[in-house]
């Protein structure tokens, strides 16, 4: 089996990536049904650009508790349940639209509720990849998903702008419930070994803090979401204007809609291909991201000035190729930022900050066609997504390779007492973990620049507080505090550190003078 489709051995991950893509395949029928039909009942660049953003907001809306609900319960069940809701909307807007009773809110709406289902989803399956897949396969699943999607791209629209043109928008949603029964079907097959926890689950809310404080504790996920955000706003002004383009400024039909989302869809799949041989020569993650961005610019603007459907066929192969090649990358980036504890909260965030910027950049870039025309609206968005792109290139997206960790004793605090051991759960109130230090005053600066590290790691392990403080009477003194919301945080803390995590407490604890063991302590929130 050639390397690109390596992961396909494994049956369950075969099973999942097939029925995904039928899906995947679905909602592009789907979106180009709605986009060509909006185009027809109110063909206003702020109406038709809102159907995108209403297939986004949900994104944006449920992302992070849709992660954190994917993180607590049975993954396959939670999946199970979000593609039946979006099988019954899909089911009932086809019979609606069948029989004539939609309009251009009620398209929205329908659009929004689709967008919900897929807002549960999204974290969820970006999460149950590890699951599929042995850790050596994973880079390659990640990506044979991004090939998928954009494969789906390709015939998706195709197919939408085919059946609207032979039957009518009515079958292309007809079409997209169709899709999702075979997911429905898929993930009913489906045999998921739930993991084994030592725990009890995570409460919603707590989770959802958690997943919160894990993304602003770390540098990686942060970068990874802030250059996301900067692609995908400039770059959403393709999806909020390309019927527009099609219909008006081409003067085609829905079969060149079809086509012109098919043609993308092509560039996309064969630089998913390609991808292998584009990292030898662009080996960093954000040269990727970075190199594509600007491939995707010069798209927006040959889209923008293009006249005849040929060089704005070309246009949208070179904006699936930049699309596929930038938002797998980042994607990719989040992944590997992402613990498994963590990793659909995280995803959720991640997803919720991207695809905010896009229903933004939809409905902005909307207004701007609707203000300034289309091809000046494009150029405008092509203009600044290169400089945008060229601005945040400093952000990192590849990890420094660990630094070894020194060989030293870590602090252990005391068994709790057997009369409190009654009260230690998850209702036993706030826990004050205390780490005194001794440290030779001539190595403050470098302690600090230790304990700078030390902070983010309690921050994403669970921490809902952190403080360094200094004895002004002992400058060698110092003593490290921080809270977690229960005992029961406090015991998912050590099954949340990762090697890099622990070789960044044993660097701060190498600081320790050789004279004294570091003390280490575990109070409780007592209300008199």
């Amino acid at each position: 089996m050639p390397a690109a489709f390596a992961p396909l051995r494994h049956p369950a991950f075969r099973l999942l990536w097939w029925a995904n893509l039928a899906a995947n395949i679905g909602l592009w029928v789907q979106n180009t049904g709605a986009g060509w039909m909006m185009t027809s009942l109110d063909p206003s660049p702020v109406m038709v650009s809102l159907v995108q953003a209403a297939s986004m907001l949900p994104v944006f809306l449920l992302a992070l508790p849709a992660g954190a609900a994917a993180d607590i319960v049975d993954r396959r069940l939670y999946l199970i349940g979000a593609q039946a809701w979006v099988l019954c909307v899909a089911a009932l807007l086809a019979v609606l639209a069948f029989a004539g009773w939609i309009g251009p809110w009620g398209l929205l709406a329908f659009t929004f509720c689709i967008g919900i289902g897929n807002a549960l989803n999204f974290p969820a399956w970006a999460a149950t990849t590890p699951e599929l897949v042995p850790r050596e396969d994973l880079v390659q699943a990640i990506a044979l998903n991004g090939i998928g999607f954009n494969l789906s791209r390709a015939l998706g629209p195709a197919i939408g702008g085919f059946a609207i043109g032979a039957a009518g928008v009515e079958a292309a949603f007809a079409l997209n419930a169709l899709c999702f029964l075979t997911l429905l079907l898929a993930l009913l097959a489906w045999k998921r070994e739930a993991p084994v926890r030592s725990l009890p689950p995570e409460h919603f809310l707590g989770a959802m803090r958690a997943g919160m404080r894990f993304v602003a504790a770390s540098p990686a996920m942060r970068a990874a979401i802030l250059r996301a955000c900067v692609f995908f706003f400039f770059t959403s002004a393709v999806w909020g204007m390309l019927p527009l383009v099609v219909r008006k400024g081409l003067g085609l039909g829905p079969e060149a809609f079809g086509l012109m989302l098919g043609v993308m869809g092509v560039g996309a799949v064969a630089t998913g291909f390609a991808l292998p041989a584009l990292r030898l020569r662009l080996p960093t993650r954000g040269g990727m991201v970075t190199a594509f961005s600007l491939v995707s610019a010069a798209a927006l603007a040959l889209l923008g000035v293009s006249g005849h459907w040929l060089p704005a066929g070309v246009a949208m192969l070179m904006f699936g190729a930049g699309w596929l090649a930038a938002a797998s990358t980042l994607q990719a980036a989040a992944q590997f930022a992402t613990p498994a504890w963590v990793r659909a909260r995280a995803i959720g965030i991640y997803q919720l900050c991207f695809f905010g910027a896009m229903t933004v950049g939809a409905v902005l870039w909307g207004w701007a066609g609707a203000r300034f025309g289309i091809a000046p609206a494009l150029l405008i968005a092509a203009a600044t997504c290169a400089i945008a792109a060229l601005a945040v290139r400093g952000f990192p997206l590849d990890a420094a390779p660990p630094a070894e960790a020194p060989s030293v004793a870590m602090p252990s605090p005391e068994a709790p007492a057997d009369e409190l051991r009654h009260i230690l759960g998850a209702d036993s109130g706030r826990v004050l973990e205390v780490v005194r230090y001794t440290v030779d005053p001539a190595e403050r600066a470098r302690f600090l620049a230790a304990m700078r590290e030390v902070r983010r790691v309690r921050l994403r392990s669970g921490a809902t507080a952190w403080r360094l403080l200094e004895d002004v009477a002992h400058p060698e003194r110092w003593i490290e505090l921080w809270s977690v919301e229960s005992w029961t945080e406090h015991l998912r803390e050590a099954g949340r550190l990762d090697a890099a995590d622990r070789a960044a407490l044993a660097r701060a604890a190498a600081f320790q003078s050789a004279d004294r063991p570091i003390e280490a302590a575990r109070y409780l929130t007592v209300q008199p």
